[in-house]
């Protein structure tokens, strides 16, 4: 009887420490879409045959790593049919003291994005956040709204691709976290 005592006791510690420390993680919040949830038609982009709002989610995140310079946000499709995926958001150079983007900070004309902060061209080729489009029938996509906590302020070209950015992001990235919405058309 000892032993099986000694066992819960340990599987209770053991519990009760992982999610002590799970509270400490950097994390990334919404009020707007949800980890494994379907995004709502604000979301879908406006063009290539969707009729969506093409706005941007707000965004929060907490738990910040030591020492982060700056953030960066991506959103990212792996499911489009193109070999390489979709850059739909990536936004780089966000100030330190910043922890939340209200809704619409992807549209570079609404003047919502941290001062100091640069947006990169998606892969629909404009500056910004573009929305969700999947192809029809195409069954449902991934998208990876992404937090990057970075230890410098990068220094990107003028024309800075996806990818570039994407290894820049990586390259000084001190933790990341993610929520993973979906979208189907």
């Amino acid at each position: 009887m000892k032993k099986s005592n000694n066992k819960l006791a340990i599987l209770f510690s053991s519990l009760f420490l992982s999610t002590a420390s799970m509270a400490d993680d950097f994390s990334l919040n919404s009020t707007q879409i949800a980890h494994g949830e379907f995004m709502d038609k604000p979301q879908e982009f406006e063009g290539f045959g969707c009729s969506g709002g093409n706005k941007s989610p707000q965004l929060s995140w907490s738990n910040v790593p030591k020492d982060t310079v700056a953030f960066a946000i991506t959103v990212y499709d792996p499911d489009a049919p193109t070999g390489s995926g979709w850059w739909h958001w990536q936004i780089v150079n966000i100030p330190s003291n910043v922890t939340s983007l209200p809704a619409g900070s992807g549209d570079q004309s609404n003047k919502l994005a941290p001062k100091g902060s640069r947006q990169i061209n998606n892969d629909y080729g404009f500056p910004g956040f573009s929305g969700a489009c999947p192809p029809e029938g195409h069954g449902v996509h991934r998208y990876q709204f992404t937090v990057h906590a970075l230890s410098k302020i990068l220094d990107l070209p003028e024309n800075a691709s996806g990818a570039l950015t994407g290894y820049m992001i990586n390259a000084h990235s001190l933790g990341s976290a993610s929520i993973e919405a979906l979208y189907k058309r």
